[in-house]
């Protein structure tokens, strides 16, 4: 069922009602306007764990607590004291963020129940074709990582309401400032990073350049993973109010031996499996190499009134090769057999060129000063996937206890399938401020969207095409001096390509986000909290239905999904010794008939890290970090029909971590990841599943100047 506020008629009420009619500006310079708090950002990095201002919910820059959403962020001292080099060891670390770690070389992002598809670089909503993040994310160029829970179509214009993940990238500064660091860690790690910047010339132009080399083995057998990042960025001033910033990123991924699926979770009894945590399904030869550029270019000019114009351009190519190697079927308890193989070649390139086009500024009306956003954006890109087989698909293996990786390369020329599709995004958005009171400010905003695709994929059409317009409305009410309260409601939408059984493609995924709750801030916004309850709904998301073997395609039927629950988040600084980050989130998901759905996904999670400066030893930091849920299953079917469950039961993860930072620049920090030697696996999203890292170490050496 449709909310009330999804019909378009009221969402273009509201991008008209935030307009700046002629009237308003002839108001503004009359009026005796009032402070809006408008936030400043200067590149002066914040202390700790600090929570900087944000703009990815509604693109205005406010602060956590002036935010009517839910927010978190990972600070770049935050990711460099528990050596979070990697994307799915920070979202670990977030409030409410699950991590599908599916496979070694794809990850699924979960949050309030629902698949993350939303991601932003720099406040700019990136397509994603696909909801999976393949290969590794390299945190080493980012100074912060925000994700925003709940529904974002104001800003991303298309997704699930789950959460969105903005990568915001190191800059410039105005001075010459590095650091060299150098890691080795367990199973042979070795990794190396710079980072340099430096002003050039007379100081009107300035460069950025960061670089990481990341070299390891794994407790899976035969499975290891070299990764290398570059990372340049200029930002020049052509006057004393325009700035241009182009830059360059690249990371090549290249994994031996990854999975491709992973481990069989039960046997044909139903009992579960219990394989030594080393297992692997790959082969000895098998392989997954990524590859992505992203470059960019941005240009902003702030006008004598006040008003800012910015446009942004970003191309993105990404490459995959694999030959890799999949196991299927279920094992007999007595003798382990019953898998077979069935390996693959694959190839796929994504390419993406998106831009965005906002104004912002102030206005006046009666008499107050109020902030408005509106802006454009496109995105159009194609995707290219080539999947090679050959004519040994169905090689019955041994036990997984005596698999070595040894089995004959096949030659992928049997025959082919794949995907080649052309992608289009087109929004509008505009987002007002309004400051009602002194104390209350009421957010008001819409997105248009309108999505094309054309093509197929894996023999499936996907000539698609469609648009909504989804609003946004929050309101936060400073209660007072250090409190917020807030609530918002905002929708979201995602097109689909999967069909029904009449050979329709099914309706757009409509998703919803209302949440309200209360903000802290204290010591001069070092230190932010909230507590919010939030209600999540999403509809028509493709669920597989069956198999039509006139056609030979799957059929799907859309299914309706409600969660609720609440989220508490305390980030930032306790006086001068303590930097603390912590979450905790409870929620429930049922399915459109009251039923408990999505049961991979933990009902309760805890993520924390603090640190603390040792008064006693300048220089010296000691902290520790703990992850935990509660336990999981799904429900699987045997080969006679009869229900098993898989069960993962709630688990704890701790770590640990010393640092020392001398005065001349020098510095040290020791980790100590699962201490406790855990054994378990880190998701349920599939019927497979591969056990998680046992306890394993780290030292990092560098220099800062």
């Amino acid at each position: 069922m449709k909310h009330p506020l999804n019909t378009t008629p009221l969402a273009w009420a509201i991008l008209l009602s935030i307009g700046l009619p002629a009237a308003a500006l002839a108001d503004e310079a009359a009026a005796p306007a009032t402070d809006l708090d408008r936030i400043v950002v200067s590149e002066t990095r914040p202390a700790g764990y600090a929570p900087p201002p944000s703009s990815t919910s509604t693109g205005l820059t406010l602060s956590l607590r002036q935010t009517p959403q839910s927010v978190s962020v990972l600070t770049r001292e935050q990711l460099d004291d528990f050596g979070l080099d990697d994307l799915n060891d920070a979202l670990e670390s977030t409030t409410g963020i699950g991590v599908e770690r599916v496979e070694t070389s794809r990850t699924y992002y979960t949050a309030r129940g629902f698949d993350i598809t939303n991601f932003q670089f720099d406040g700019i909503g990136v397509p994603l074709p696909y909801g999976i993040q393949n290969g590794d994310i390299d945190t080493t160029a980012f100074e912060r990582i925000e994700v925003l829970r709940g529904a974002n179509g104001l800003m991303s214009g298309t997704g699930n309401p789950s959460a969105t993940i903005n990568f915001v990238r190191k800059r410039p500064g105005d001075d010459l400032a590095g650091s060299v660091m150098a890691t080795f860690g367990s199973w042979d790690r070795k990794r190396i990073e710079a980072d340099v910047s430096s002003p050039l010339g007379s100081g009107d132009v300035r460069a950025r350049a960061v670089a990481a080399y990341d070299d390891s083995d794994s407790y899976l057998d035969r499975y290891a993973l070299e990764k290398s990042v570059a990372y340049g960025v200029v930002e020049a001033d052509l006057g004393e109010r325009t700035l241009l910033t182009v830059g360059v990123s690249h990371q090549d991924n290249n994994a031996d031996s990854p999975l491709w699926g992973a481990l069989p979770l039960y046997y044909t009894d139903g009992t579960p499996t219990d394989y030594d945590r080393s297992t692997s399904t790959a082969s000895d030869w098998s392989y997954w190499d990524t590859r992505e550029t992203r470059a960019f270019a941005e240009l902003a000019h702030d006008f004598d009134n006040g008003w800012t114009l910015e446009g942004t351009l970003t191309h993105q190519d990404k490459r995959e090769d694999a030959e890799i190697f999949y196991v299927y079927g279920t094992p007999d308890r007595a003798t382990g057999l019953g898998l077979f193989s069935y390996p693959s070649s694959y190839d796929n390139n994504v390419r993406f060129l998106y831009g965005d086009v906002r104004a912002s500024g102030m206005f006046a009306i009666g008499g107050r000063r109020h902030e408005l956003v509106f802006g454009a954006s496109s995105a159009d890109g194609n995707v290219r996937e080539l999947s090679g087989y050959g004519t040994d698909i169905g090689t019955p293996l041994p036990p997984l206890e005596q698999f070595d990786g040894g089995y004959p390369k096949p030659s992928f020329d049997a025959f082919s399938d794949g995907s080649d599709f052309d992608f289009r995004r087109e929004t509008l958005y505009a987002t007002a401020r309004w400051n009602l009171a002194d104390a209350f400010k009421l957010i008001t905003g819409a997105n248009h969207a309108r999505v094309r695709m054309d093509g197929s994929g894996y023999g499936t059409p996907k000539a698609t095409e469609t648009s909504r317009t989804t609003p946004f409305v929050g309101a936060v009410w400073d209660f007072a001096q250090s409190y917020s309260l807030y609530a918002s409601h905002g929708g979201i939408f995602a097109q689909q390509t999967e069909l029904d059984a009449n050979g329709a493609p099914l309706d757009p995924i409509e998703g919803t986000n209302t949440e309200a709750g209360i903000k802290g801030e204290w010591f001069g916004g070092r230190l932010n909290a909230s507590a919010s309850a939030f209600r999540v709904e999403q509809d028509h998301l493709a669920l597989y239905a069956g198999f039509d073997p006139e056609t030979g395609r799957s059929i799907y039927e859309g299914q309706d999904a409600r969660s609720s629950g609440f989220e508490l988040d305390v980030a930032g600084q306790l006086g001068s010794i303590w930097s603390l980050a912590a979450g905790w989130t409870r929620l429930d998901i049922e399915d459109g008939d009251g039923n408990a759905s999505r049961t991979y996904v933990p009902r309760s999670m805890l993520r924390a890290s603090a640190v603390a400066q040792v008064a006693a030893v300048p220089g010296l930091r000691v902290g520790g970090s703990l992850r935990w849920q509660d336990g999981i299953h799904r429900e699987a079917f045997l080969a006679d029909g009869a229900a098993t469950t898989i069960r993962q039961d709630s688990y704890a993860i701790v770590g640990l971590m010393a640092g020392y930072r001398a005065s001349n620049g020098w510095e040290t920090t020791l980790n100590l990841d699962n201490v406790t030697d855990e054994k378990y696996l880190p998701s349920l999203y599939w019927e497979q599943g591969y056990y998680a890292a046992p306890r394993n170490v780290s030292l990092t050496v560098g220099y800062r100047f």
